[in-house]
């Protein structure tokens, strides 16, 4: 099962990568009405999370520059930025390594137990496999996003 759940998860970041190939970079920035973020500001919190429930689950050291924090981290947004966000290039080259470090893991990873649950509300996530099947989860929540996104702009 766990092997699976690798697969899955490789299987659904190459998705986003092809989708986010296919938008251009002044689509990034556009914020359809109804919609609390951009383009943009999804991909770059699937990146941002992504690392980060590697680093909980799979004790990994983050690979994403310390302004993802500041950008896409939950409860922000694009009218508050003061800094410039990556560019559309940044964003899939970091897609892409993430995409990489995927096929390096392995069932056994999947199922250690975290140094600490990590809780999420109402939830709590005991194993790295929960953890990381959760953001994959995370990750197709916001593909969706993204692709509501693009239905509107087109």
């Amino acid at each position: 099962m766990a092997k699976s759940i690798v697969n899955t998860g490789k299987v659904l970041r190459q998705i986003v990568i092809g989708q986010i190939q296919g938008i251009s970079e002044a689509q990034l920035d556009i914020q359809p009405e109804g919609f609390n973020n951009t383009i943009r500001w999804n991909v770059g919190h699937m990146i941002y999370w992504m690392d980060k429930y590697a680093t909980l689950s799979f004790g990994s050291i983050s690979a994403v520059p310390s302004r993802y924090e500041v950008l896409f981290n939950s409860g922000t947004k694009p009218s508050d930025w003061t800094i410039v966000p990556p560019s559309k290039d940044e964003l899939i080259q970091m897609l892409v390594t993430q995409l990489s470090k995927l096929s390096e893991l392995t069932p056994e990873w999947l199922d250690k137990t975290l140094q600490s649950p990590f809780e999420m509300g109402p939830f709590q996530f005991i194993t790295a496999g929960e953890l990381f099947n959760f953001a994959l989860m995370h990750e197709a929540i916001h593909l969706g996003l993204i692709s509501s996104q693009m239905k509107l702009l087109r």
